[in-house]
């Protein structure tokens, strides 16, 4: 997936989830997060952050913030390139082979999984995708704030596979250079737990790093889970 306009500005504060003030040639400008999550260890003050000028001149913020280095490692904190990503590589085939049926958003139980896909081999498929952030010493771990809705999720997939279909969840680490992924149990241990319990019950557990740069994103490697 790949962006427009983007440029590099210095982070100076987050009023709230939503906004972040950001230094762009020498003036503050107040700049969209696409990421509620915490992302504590990430928005430092002057971090260098990467911004998608938006072409709505009616918006109250002319950039949205998407990515930011983290010393040397790029890192996208954009909450909505890890779907947009994971379609990509659906359609190239690279885990999932002989896909006939993709449907992005499909709802099942009382929620919606990220995805549906059939296969020519007769496989139906419900994929959930989480998008990581949270890197500490190479290792990736998700949640970053406790999240009683991806609980909510893993227990659909679960279901799911009692009532006969496959289903995973897609771990998409936006960052390279991890030597494994982990549920952050020091944050949300009952995540951690229905992670475990589904994956004993039949639901996948994947992980991919990806390729980030100031204007793209793009699944590369899978990587080690450790429950």
């Amino acid at each position: 997936m790949k962006y427009k306009n983007v440029i590099t500005g210095k982070f100076k504060s987050r009023p709230n989830r939503f906004i972040a003030m950001v230094e762009i040639d020498g003036k503050i400008e107040k700049c969209h997060v696409k990421n509620t999550g915490r992302c504590k260890e990430l928005l430092l003050s002057d971090a260098e952050v990467y911004l998608e000028k938006g072409d709505n001149p009616n918006r109250k913020t002319a950039y949205d913030l998407v990515g930011v280095k983290k010393g040397e490692r790029m890192i996208n904190m954009d909450s909505q390139a890890p779907n947009k990503a994971v379609k990509e590589w659906l359609e190239k085939e690279v885990y999932f082979k002989h896909i006939t049926y993709l449907k992005p958003e499909c709802k099942y139980g009382n929620s919606r999984i990220d995805f549906y896909l059939e296969t020519a081999e007769g496989r139906k498929i419900f994929i959930e995708v989480k998008g990581v952030t949270l890197e500490e010493n190479g290792i990736a771990r998700f949640p970053d704030a406790p999240t009683e809705r991806g609980i909510k999720h893993i227990q659909e997939l679960q279901e799911a596979v009692t009532d006969g279909y496959e289903a995973y969840i897609l771990f998409v680490i936006q960052m390279k250079e991890i030597l494994h992924f982990e549920p952050n149990d020091r944050t949300h241990k009952a995540f951690g737990d229905a992670l475990r319990e589904a994956a004993e019950h039949g639901v996948g557990v994947l992980a991919y790093e990806c390729v980030v740069t100031r204007e793209s994103m793009c699944l590369d490697e899978a990587v080690r889970v450790y429950l």
